[in-house]
């Protein structure tokens, strides 16, 4: 069945929100698998170095700290996280700030890369990649497994997740959301029940079909999959014999689920009914934007929120320093977010994010930008719509986000004007913790 053979769309009608934590015996049966491998093209230089889940992000975290919390929090502690692409900085990471689980307890965040342990490939595929470490999540021995992407910026409990896909006796329940439909065609797209189960579904589509209640909206997959691991276990052995599958979650195995199986959608929503927070950084608009986003007064994603709190490793520095008070040199910050070991010396940081051990010197101006750690901006700098890459050496005097056109002859622009310097555009050594 596909997308255009449903009947009526019920997206509007299901509700799936998050009341409070919802912890239980399920959560601690469920093994959550992070498909952390990504290339993340689309940030251009900033995974040069890395996979795009270990970016920097918000401060003094990494985007994939976000689905990381959302497992500790839900109460879900074992967690797999799937590697590849370039992920020595990632698997760094979540060495530094991901090992207090105690193993005595059962929990852990364990490391998966791609070993090559069913076949002589890599990783080829999401289904594929799951499908490869199927011998560890039989010996795991879940009930449920928990399949996220370590790469989107949002707070859920998966908890209520879980207890959507009991209630429904689901074989698979996708977490979902409504998008713009201009937007749709970069998602797997749903046609849903009134009661909430799948009976369409269309991986990135050219031409997107809308919400009936919401014609300038689509119900778009994002990525998160509840599986029942006796359901999950059988259906990936039979998409790895399929010789046409290109082993994808969203392109062969729930296409396939939703004629034959228990899908349903979980609409991701808060509790007023309003579209919850959740981002996807996958460009350096995007990336920059979100950023941004938390210097607001009243941020949508709240990162002070001690009920949920994000976790991370936070780099052992002094507290952030402000230094001179003349006139003409006077270190201050406006409407920014300063993270430890940051040295602002007579400069001024306007609407921007600083991370850890960033220093700028006298007579400099940062203004709405995102400065990645251990960047050293020299004297009379100016700096504006700008991502400066992990340690940058800024020269004295040096502009960039004034004359765009000048700038696209020596850094990436990208088409909303956000300026990604790096130190390889800067023709400096590369800082290899990044």
């Amino acid at each position: 069945m596909n997308a255009s053979s449903c009947g009526r769309n019920g997206g509007a009608s299901v509700t799936f929100s998050f009341p409070e934590r919802f912890v239980s015996a399920m959560t601690r049966d469920t093994l959550a698998l992070v498909l952390a491998g990504g290339r993340g093209t689309r940030l251009g230089g900033l995974t040069t170095e890395r996979a795009k889940p270990a970016v920097p992000f918000g401060g003094n975290m990494r985007i994939i700290d976000f689905a990381l919390s959302n497992c500790v929090n839900s109460g879900i502690r074992r967690i797999g996280v799937l590697t590849q692409y370039k992920a020595h900085s990632l698997i760094r990471h979540l060495s530094l700030g991901w090992g207090f689980m105690r193993g005595e307890l059962g929990e852990f965040v364990e490391v998966l890369p791609a070993q090559q342990r069913t076949n002589d490939g890599w990783y080829n595929g999401t289904a594929d990649a799951v499908f490869q470490n199927v011998d560890i999540i039989r010996a795991h021995d879940p009930r449920f497994v928990l399949i996220l992407g370590g790469d989107h910026i949002y707070k859920m409990d998966y908890g209520a997740l879980l207890a959507t896909h009991v209630e429904n006796h689901a074989d698979v329940t996708v977490a979902c959301m409504e998008v713009p439909l201009a937007e749709a065609s970069a998602f797997g797209v749903m046609d849903i029940e009134p009661d909430g189960r799948v009976c369409g579904f269309a991986e990135k589509p050219a031409s997107p079909r809308p919400i009936p209640e919401q014609p300038g909206y689509a119900l778009a997959s994002m990525g998160i999959y509840v599986f029942t691991a006796d359901y999950l276990l059988e259906h990936l052995l039979q998409d790895s014999l399929e010789p046409e599958s290109e082993h994808d979650f969203g392109k062969d195995i729930l296409p396939r689920a939703v004629q034959r199986d228990r899908v349903y959608a979980a609409p991701f929503r808060n509790q007023n009914g309003t579209r919850a927070y959740w981002r996807d950084v996958g460009t350096l608009d995007s990336y920059w934007a979100a950023n941004m986003e938390l210097i607001g007064v009243v941020p949508e994603l709240d990162l002070f929120d001690t009920q949920w709190p994000i976790r991370t490793h936070q780099v052992q520095a002094p507290p952030a320093k402000f230094v001179f008070d003349d006139d003409d040199r006077r270190g201050m910050a406006v409407d920014s977010m300063i993270a430890s070991g940051c040295i602002v010396s007579g400069a001024l940081i306007r609407h921007s994010v600083l991370f850890s051990n960033v220093r700028v010197e006298e007579s400099s101006r940062v203004t709405d930008s995102v400065v990645l750690p251990r960047v050293v901006i020299g004297p009379n700098c100016r700096i504006r719509k700008a991502v400066i890459e992990t340690g940058c050496a800024l020269p004295a005097g040096t502009v960039v986000g004034v004359d765009l056109e000048q700038d696209r002859r020596r850094f990436e622009v990208s088409p909303g004007g956000v300026v990604l310097v790096t130190p390889e555009m800067l023709q400096q050594s590369l800082d290899y913790i990044r």
